[in-house]
């Protein structure tokens, strides 16, 4: 859900509809993604998460700044079992895949959809026999 490099930020966990905000976090060396309302506190996703960002997104190149070329993204975490390194990603719909803390600052996202829990998709399934 959130990096494990955010241990010592105050967290919180996305809502459908709002707009984040990609930024660095103060004390850390990590960045990820914070509401636009109050950019101390990271905004946690869970796989599966969709956002749209505003523009193409832009990651942090050697010396520029890169276009994805694409604004729509999917939240996934990858080498979960790998400790030390960060795991939280963006997949884009061209396929391109960009970890959150090479996306450059001050980028605006939304939220589109947060991936059901386990127990809605249960009780989805339950109603609809």
């Amino acid at each position: 859900m959130c990096d494990y490099s955010l241990h010592a930020v105050a967290t919180r966990a996305a809502k459908v509809g709002e707009t984040l905000v990609s930024t660095k976090f103060r004390s850390t060396t990590t960045r990820g993604f914070a509401g636009a309302d109050d950019q101390r506190v990271a905004v946690c996703l869970r796989p599966g998460t969709e956002i749209a960002f505003e523009k193409d997104a832009q990651i942090y190149g050697i010396m520029f700044r890169k276009s994805v070329g694409d604004r729509l993204a999917r939240f996934r975490q990858f080498d979960i079992d790998k400790l030390h390194q960060h795991h939280d990603a963006l997949e884009f719909s061209n396929g391109t895949i960009v970890f959150l803390t090479d996306l450059t600052i001050g980028q605006r996202a939304a939220v589109l959809q947060l991936p059901a829990s386990p127990m809605i998709a249960a009780i989805t399934r339950l109603v609809a026999v």
